[in-house]
């Protein structure tokens, strides 16, 4: 018994690929077969590990959870299955019984319908790089233990929302009476948790699209593309709501709108979690993703907390805020990370319920708070194709020249170069073929020259920045 997996399928943070093409039940049998044996290495002698599995909204979903189950069982792991709902749930799942030593959420996160793949949690930490690259040497010889797991089914999407409206304590029951608010499932996992967590709020919450269809009718389900948007701004206007928040496919990214349909970037997003946690947790770490803007950092200074910049991914960040403690991070991509009064992952539904807390806790509306915000001026994230035997080689020899210059850099992820007026950013994409650059300023002449730096060492490396690639 051996299995190889496609080239193009074993990637950095999690496992992604294309039904039918790149992906298929095999993997699914064979990544259970792997991960079960990993976990049951390293219980040791005599241990039966417990992985809890969870899936998406996808057509393709139930049938790579079916194998992915038999791979566990047929290592010898019992498996609870907590059925359909969002990736954050199947964290819960893992991270709230004791009981249970590891986790997979099928998930195809924001990516095109074809698209499947698998997140995955190993004993409370984020399993990603080289862990994914071992899944597929165990594969390749056939390294995998036998044994004969028990399957159990378990529905824990009312506790799991228990679990997010505990974030509204403490704060004013009338405020949060008088609260209206949009939510956007985008026809994602996350749509029957925020039913049921919109019914057990108080304040008049609108919901879109919270039936689950893996061939999402209605929008792309990814926030961070404004165009994704418009369903939730029209909502707002219509009815004249505080604000709107909007999820991606697996219900683990925020997107949100204030009351005039401006949006609510994901560093910006972080800014005001951080006002509030700092009132609670003075001097606290808050850390942000290299993309993020040079508001977030000096904001967070600001308040009187330590800002703390890392690399872009989930999984990195996740890692990050373990070894310093952090009780808060989060992505320009909207991925937000609470420690402080939850368990430290990525959860939308969370971050929207801690969006309200927030508000009510500083008295200040969403509105407010995103209007007081500075007024930056910065790219979106450019993102263009680059061979991948080139990528990181390009990266290298760009902070090369830097180091050799007079500028003031940071390589804690690519190179981001901060001028007296703005920043810069070019970086490679851990997941494909693609750097990305983002540059931001306080005029429009800085940001052109910045964009001309970042075209400038481009050019030296023999590059360009052509076309834009999505995502």
């Amino acid at each position: 018994m051996m299995h190889q997996f496609h080239s193009t399928v074993l990637r950095e943070y999690d496992i992604r690929g294309i039904i039918g093409e790149t992906l298929g039940p095999d993997d699914a049998r064979a990544i259970g077969r792997g991960f079960g044996t990993l976990l049951r290495r390293d219980l040791g002698e005599g241990a039966t590990p417990l992985v809890a599995v969870g899936y998406d909204g996808r057509v393709s979903s139930p049938m790579l959870e079916h194998a992915l189950v038999e791979g566990l069982t047929a290592s010898g792991c019992n498996v609870r299955r907590i059925g359909l709902g969002p990736t954050p749930m199947l964290y819960y799942a893992e991270a709230s019984a004791e009981e249970v030593h590891g986790g997979i959420q099928i998930t195809g996160s924001h990516n095109p319908a074809n698209y499947n793949g698998f997140k995955m949690v190993f004993r409370g930490r984020p399993f990603f790089g080289a862990d994914i690259q071992q899944l597929g040497a165990m594969a390749a010889e056939g390294d995998w233990i036998d044994g004969l797991g028990t399957v159990e089914s378990l529905d824990i999407i009312e506790q799991y929302v228990e679990r997010l409206l505990a974030a509204l304590a403490g704060t004013d029951p009338a405020g949060l009476a008088g609260l209206r608010v949009g939510w956007d499932a985008g026809n994602g996992a996350a749509g029957p948790a925020l039913e049921l967590l919109a019914q057990r709020m108080p304040g008049e919450h609108h919901l879109l699209f919270t039936e689950v269809d893996g061939n999402f009718p209605n929008h792309h389900p990814d926030p961070t593309v404004e165009a994704n948007l418009d369903d939730l701004r029209q909502l707002v206007a219509d009815k004249q709501l505080d604000f709107g928040v909007a999820f991606d496919g697996d219900g683990d990214r925020i997107g949100a709108i204030d009351g005039t349909g401006r949006v609510i970037w994901g560093d910006q997003l972080l800014l005001i979690y951080a006002e509030d946690l700092l009132v609670r947790l003075p001097g606290a770490t808050v850390i942000a993703d290299v993309k993020a803007s040079r508001a977030l950092f000096d904001g967070v200074a600001a308040l009187g907390g330590k800002p703390l910049m890392w690399k872009t991914g989930h999984s990195l960040i996740k890692s990050k805020m373990k070894e310093v403690s952090a009780p808060l991070a989060g992505e320009m991509s909207g991925h937000v990370f609470f420690a402080d009064e939850y368990y430290g992952f990525d959860d939308a539904l969370y971050a929207g319920v801690r969006l309200i807390a927030a508000s009510l806790r500083l008295g200040k509306s969403v509105t407010e708070l995103r209007g007081a915000m500075p007024q930056m001026l910065n790219t979106p994230e450019l993102r263009f194709q680059v061979d991948e035997s080139r990528k990181f080689a390009a990266i290298a020899e760009i902070a090369a020249r830097i180091a050799a210059s007079d500028a003031l850099a940071d390589t804690t992820d690519g190179v981001r170069v901060t001028t007296d007026d703005g920043w810069w950013l070019l970086r490679a994409s851990n997941t494909q073929d693609v750097l990305v650059a983002r540059a931001e300023s306080d005029t429009e002449q800085g940001l052109a020259r910045l964009l001309a730096q970042i075209d400038e060492q481009l050019a030296a490396s023999g590059l360009e920045r052509g076309e834009s690639a999505g995502h």
